[in-house]
């Protein structure tokens, strides 16, 4: 099956992010570390989207699959972090 490139609902998805992601950057502005739990909140969700791209495709299950996992737990913790020990 040929690559038909990014869905719709996949652009509509990735624009809300950025455009989310822009507005809680310019509120949080002169907090470093706020911007810094953005920008790197926005990163993880974006190599788990990759990568579950590159899983979909087929090229690299158990590798892909450890990234996933430890993308996920990684962003679970960050945010644990963020809402209750911070």
């Amino acid at each position: 099956m040929a690559d038909r490139g990014y869905s719709t609902l996949t652009k509509l998805g990735l624009g809300a992010l950025t455009f989310n992601s822009a507005l809680a950057i310019y509120n949080s502005w002169g907090d470093a570390g706020s911007v810094a739990f953005v920008l790197g909140a926005d990163a993880a969700l974006v190599l788990l989207f990759l990568c579950l791209r590159e899983f979909e495709r087929g090229g690299g299950r158990g590798s892909v699959a450890a990234v996933i996992w430890l993308l996920a737990v990684a962003t679970a913790a960050g945010g644990f972090w963020a809402f209750f020990l911070n």
